[in-house]
């Protein structure tokens, strides 16, 4: 007599994917990658990691066209990585929420990051990719339509983690927090599509 497979149940299936969504930014891809910066298997630290996300985070913007006004957002450690953030301060309207999405996923596909996944979602819309060496980077829209770029990295070595040396393309918000509200009006991306 043969035995039927049993299937997990829904409460095992739910907490395999809980437990294993936030391993995800600690993982990593095997390769060097567009973005590795050092090869694969070679020591980082936070430090260098954070630079490394910095790199990735300005690149993307600057594949971004027309130009948008941006903002450090805060930087935050965990037990094995860093993650960095750029907060747009120029309004993207609805119509053209997409179309800025849209950009970040091609200048990502370009330089061999692999899409994760496309949050389609009218009101929050998002793209998330990831490395081969690992980092994790995405594109959001959040509240009142304001776009949050984000750079994960892998687990690395733990050290003290400096400021961002880059200078933002607009007012710096220092020691603001919460940053204000997209207020930078752009006759592209703050306009209807079509």
């Amino acid at each position: 007599m043969r035995r039927a497979k049993r299937a997990l149940p829904p409460v095992a299936v739910v907490l395999v994917l809980a437990l294993g969504v936030p391993l995800a930014g600690c993982g990593s891809e095997q390769g060097d990658g567009a973005s590795a910066g050092k090869e694969s298997g070679a020591t980082m630290d936070m430090q260098e990691a954070a630079e490394q996300s910095d790199a990735m985070l300005d690149a993307v913007l600057k594949g971004i066209d027309p130009d948008v006004q941006w903002a450090h957002g805060p930087t935050t450690t965990r037990a094995c990585g860093v993650t960095r953030r750029r907060t747009v301060m120029t309004i993207v309207s609805p119509e053209r929420r997409q179309t800025f999405l849209d950009r970040a996923e091609t200048f990502w596909r370009k330089n061999d990051y692999r899409i994760k996944a496309v949050n389609k979602d009218e009101k929050f819309p998002a793209v998330y990719a990831v490395t081969r060496s690992g980092f994790g980077v995405s594109v959001s829209f959040r509240g009142k339509g304001q776009a949050f770029l984000e750079a994960d990295s892998p687990c690395v070595e733990e050290s003290k983690v400096a400021a961002p040396t880059t200078e933002p393309n607009g007012p710096a918000y220092e020691d603001v927090y919460p940053l204000p509200r997209p207020n930078v009006r752009s006759d592209f991306w703050s306009g209807s599509g079509g």
